[in-house]
């Protein structure tokens, strides 16, 4: 009997109907978690005003908002590798639907934090395992591209937030409609996601050969394409503990990757939970308000565009570094902004060039480790992460504080020190079978 291996019975699939389901389905998913995330910075003024609280006091809610993702991201990437994507799956978003909807409810600040934690566990757990399984269903000479298409589905979500909230100023208790409309998208995802099989590497790598093949052949069918007969090759693996992600031939690599993930979640959380207080405050001359955060939202969209582009013709690691790069020159050329023109044309830049960078990063990172730890290092990146952005409402505030300009400028040097450690992982993944 022939023994395919899943990678080329991916190639034989293609892509087709099955992935654009996938992700349509991700997608949805993938917008409410955006909107949960840049809800910190424009429900924090609402929050303060029905509390009878200073801002930063409403900005604790972001904090364990963080810390609840960084919990989520590093155990449920593990609980992925261990028990599968699909249970795991349905498990975070269920939670994300029914704690976001809960924290439209909270009769104080107190429940507030503690639902926005839990909230953000879920989310947290949402995203390693949604990019692991989504790589996992896709042939290697088109993942990079499909991969950054599941991450402008953030754009997507920024601007469906940002324009609730600017309908909704000046209501009383805004922040509970926020939050309400951020957990519609979960909760319709919850379901949809009942359809979506169970990783066919990861089947594989359990010794269920004969379970990939029946996804695989559910795939073609969709796709309407034919599966070469022959069983799919399986092996059982026993589980990786966590530190293997700093094993001999990994650690390098686990280093610098995880190294990028804080620098660029300090940045770009520094940016997008203060910017929208900054602009409510009376922004930057004619640079203000919420019409000014729907065009930094539009900018997303090609800055997503030319990603999805570039880590197929160049790399995923080149892509990476060029947005890293140009994402410190926006921030840079704002430091140097004396009039509104500039600034806005450094803002727009940031904007473009940082969700380009989120879109590089996540098509690059789940490549770099083999099944068996992907889901586990796609948590611990996301953990990574969640320690940038727990920087962004606490410590990032004295420097804001002292200016914003400064804030960033500081920002400008950690997304170069990025590009920096990008520049020394040793390895390109484009194109290239899942490990």
């Amino acid at each position: 009997m022939t023994t395919i291996a899943v990678d080329a019975a991916l190639g034989q699939i293609g892509t087709g109907r099955f992935q654009w389901r996938l992700l349509f389905i991700f997608g949805l998913v993938w917008t409410a978690d955006a909107m949960q995330v840049l809800a910190i910075g424009l429900t924090a003024g609402s929050i303060a005003e029905t509390f009878g609280v200073t801002v930063p006091e409403a900005l604790q809610t972001g904090t364990w908002f963080f810390v609840g993702m960084m919990v989520g991201a590093w155990g449920f990437g593990q609980l992925a590798d261990r028990f599968g994507r699909r249970s795991v799956l349905i498990l975070t978003v269920l939670l994300d639907a029914v704690f976001g909807l809960a924290s439209a409810a909270a009769p104080d600040l107190f429940w507030l934090i503690v639902l926005r934690f839990l909230t953000g566990a879920a989310v947290g757990g949402t995203l390693p395992v949604d990019y692991a399984l989504m790589a996992e269903f896709l042939p290697a000479r088109r993942r990079g591209r499909w991969l950054v298409g599941l991450e402008g589905f953030w754009a997507v979500g920024t601007l469906i937030v940002v324009v609730t909230a600017w309908l909704l100023a000046g209501t009383p208790d805004a922040w509970r409609w926020i939050f309400v409309v951020t957990g519609v998208p979960a909760l319709i995802g919850l379901f949809l996601r009942l359809w979506i099989p169970e990783s066919p590497y990861h089947l594989s790598r359990q010794g269920r050969g004969s379970e990939a093949r029946q996804v695989l052949e559910k795939m073609a069918r969709i796709n309407e394409r034919s599966l070469a007969p022959g069983e799919i090759a399986s092996e059982a693996r026993r589980r990786e503990p966590v530190w293997n992600l700093f094993r001999p031939g990994l650690a390098r690599t686990s280093v610098l990757i995880f190294l990028v993930w804080l620098l660029v979640s300090a940045a770009y959380y520094g940016v997008f939970v203060w910017l929208p207080i900054e602009l409510g405050k009376g922004g930057f001359g004619w640079v203000r308000g919420f019409e000014f955060l729907v065009w930094l939202a539009l900018a997303q969209l090609p800055g997503y565009a030319l990603a999805a582009i570039l880590v197929e013709k160049i790399g995923r690691r080149a892509t990476l570094i060029a947005f890293l790069l140009l994402s410190a020159l926006g921030c840079f050329l704002f430091t140097l902004a004396a009039d509104a023109t500039l600034i806005a044309v450094s803002l727009l830049l940031m904007s473009f060039a940082l969700l380009g960078t989120w879109g590089a990063m996540y098509a690059y990172t789940p490549e770099l480790y083999p099944t068996e730890l992907r889901g586990t290092g796609m948590g611990t990146a996301g953990a990574m992460a969640r320690i940038g952005g727990l920087l962004a409402p606490t410590a990032i505030a004295l420097v804001v504080a002292a200016s914003f300009q400064i804030a960033i400028g500081l920002f400008a040097a950690l997304l170069a020190l990025g590009a920096v450690a990008t520049f020394l992982i040793p390895t390109e993944t484009r194109a290239k079978p899942l490990a």
